[in-house]
């Protein structure tokens, strides 16, 4: 029962933690380079992530700069960035790329904390999913024989509260970038 509940644990783990990444990669109004996570570029026929083709560094609060090590890659890189959904044109002065992150507008702001709300809600869902998994795996041990009703109900019990415990956490990751996003 106990490799159970470390699955469960672990599973749900992972669906916090892809929770945080993409909440990483929403644009809150500040210069983040975490925008730039799903934005590869064709590099010698190979589609490359531009944080290893470049320094991205924050340069002032609302202005991300791009110095690729291959300034020959400025081209391509100032092209995906244009194809790509992250909603900013790229400043191209022959050496580095800036990014300047216009600031948002109260209904853009709702619009991204709607956004918020929904992914939340999904990883909620999937948090669900896995305790569901999980007491389809003690229903199957009780009626193998190899645990008790008893056991069972305590397992259940268990799940629940572990279920609890890692959607409080994504409540509260998700009001913390609601708030994060509102106050910008």
């Amino acid at each position: 029962m106990e490799t159970i509940f470390a699955l469960a644990k672990e599973k749900m783990t992972k669906t916090v933690n892809a929770l945080v990444h993409e909440y990483g990669t929403i644009r809150a109004g500040r210069a983040n380079a975490n925008v730039l996570d799903k934005v590869h570029v064709d590099y010698y026929g190979v589609p490359t992530p531009i944080n290893q083709m470049a320094a991205i560094s924050v340069s002032e609060a609302r202005i991300l700069t791009i110095q690729p090590w291959d300034v020959s890659t400025l081209g391509k890189i100032e092209k995906a960035i244009q194809q790509s959904d992250i909603g900013i044109n790229p400043q191209n002065d022959g050496k580095v790329i800036r990014l300047v992150f216009p600031p948002l507008t109260e209904d853009k702001r709702k619009e991204i904390a709607k956004d918020i709300s929904k992914k939340a809600e999904e990883s909620k869902v999937a948090i669900r999913s896995i305790r569901r998994d999980c007491i389809e795996k003690l229903k199957a041990m009780k009626k193998s024989s190899e645990i008790t009703e008893d056991d069972l109900k305590d397992g259940e019990n268990e799940l629940q509260k572990i279920t609890d415990k890692f959607i409080k956490e994504i409540d509260d990751i998700a009001a913390k970038k609601q708030k994060e996003v509102m106050e910008i």
